[in-house]
């Protein structure tokens, strides 16, 4: 059975060969990270994002303690396409239980992230996090195991995740070039953080994709603002929420201008967006059609620009507590 799927840009990942939509579905959401997900509206919600042109999910062991996992897995199977349809990328080394990067960790791992897939392979195995684990270690014992599990068939390439830009130089500059596809950033590419742009002509000098996620911020360009935990500056979070506010007054939706901002960039690969519901996979696509169409509205942009101006670029330490 096959679902007419809608058209959307499609962006080359590196030297995979893959080819990515420019919006990816992160399924972190649905493992009830951010409030609880049924399972018929998680499976709704897959169906949704693979009808409207979303090509590409992303999951990780470590959200929602598995769920999210499993919750993605039964949204693909209910799909009814073939495998070749869609790109799956997981993770591994990072679990509710801790960190853990040693070779017979992660090739447990994905035996048990296939299982709960239901799938015979992934598209992408990452190891998650990496600056909470010893680099030395991901390059000398976790990547050759998973360069195993790639000759094994069980996972088409590999990835790297984390906060810190300077973690994937490290890596990258230390195993031999080819041996690592992609990296997974997040937070570095939005409208208060674009700090990611000054590593792509690395990335792109090493043939590696680059995939962006949180273009809000974890959560911090929303009009409710970031979750509680968030462990931005007091500074950036009331800049945030100024811009939000600004955007609010002119009846535009923050939200939308982030996203467009994170997409107009072409040497991103993927934007990973998190949805939990039809109705925000219907928002995301919106926004991307809008850009296609009538581009970004330049004039919100620049005085969210402004605001933002005095903390752009401002980071904060990784936490073990974050999504």
């Amino acid at each position: 059975m096959s679902i007419p799927q809608a058209k959307m840009e499609l962006r080359p990942l590196g030297n995979t060969g893959l080819k990515v939509s420019s919006v990816g579905f992160g399924a972190s959401p649905l493992g009830s990270v951010f409030g609880p997900v049924a399972e018929v509206d998680a499976v709704a919600t897959v169906r949704e994002a693979f009808r409207q042109g979303i090509n590409f999910f992303d999951t990780s062991p470590y959200y929602g303690g598995t769920l999210s996992e499993k919750m993605l897995g039964k949204g693909l199977k209910a799909l009814q396409v073939p495998r070749s349809d869609y790109i799956v990328a997981t993770k591994c080394g990072r679990y509710e239980e801790g960190f853990d990067f040693s070779a017979e960790r992660v090739t447990k791992s994905i035996d048990e992230s296939l299982e709960r897939l239901q799938l015979d392979y992934v598209d992408i195995l990452h190891c998650h996090d990496i600056e909470f684990g010893s680099l030395d270690q991901i390059v000398s014992e976790t990547i050759p195991a998973l360069q195993k599990l790639k000759r094994e068939g069980k996972t088409r390439f590999i990835g790297i995740t984390g906060l810190p830009l300077d973690i994937f130089t490290y890596v990258l500059d230390r195993v031999p070039p080819g041996t690592v596809d992609v990296i997974l950033s997040y937070c570095h590419y939005g409208v208060n953080d674009s700090t990611l742009v000054d590593l792509i002509p690395y990335l792109k000098g090493k043939g590696v994709g680059v995939i962006s996620a949180s273009p809000l911020a974890m959560g911090l360009l929303t009009e409710q603002g970031g979750p509680e935990w968030h462990p931005a500056s007091p500074e950036l979070k009331s800049a945030c929420k100024a811009a939000a506010a600004h955007c609010k007054s002119k009846g535009k939706k923050i939200t939308k201008l982030a996203l467009q901002y994170s997409l107009a960039n072409k040497e991103i690969s993927s934007v990973l967006v998190g949805m939990s519901s039809v109705s925000q996979v219907e928002e995301n696509v919106a926004a991307v059609k809008e850009l296609e169409g009538l581009g970004m509205d330049q004039e919100t942009l620049s005085e969210v620009e402004a605001i933002l101006e005095p903390v752009k670029n401002q980071t904060w330490p990784s936490g073990v507590d974050q999504k």
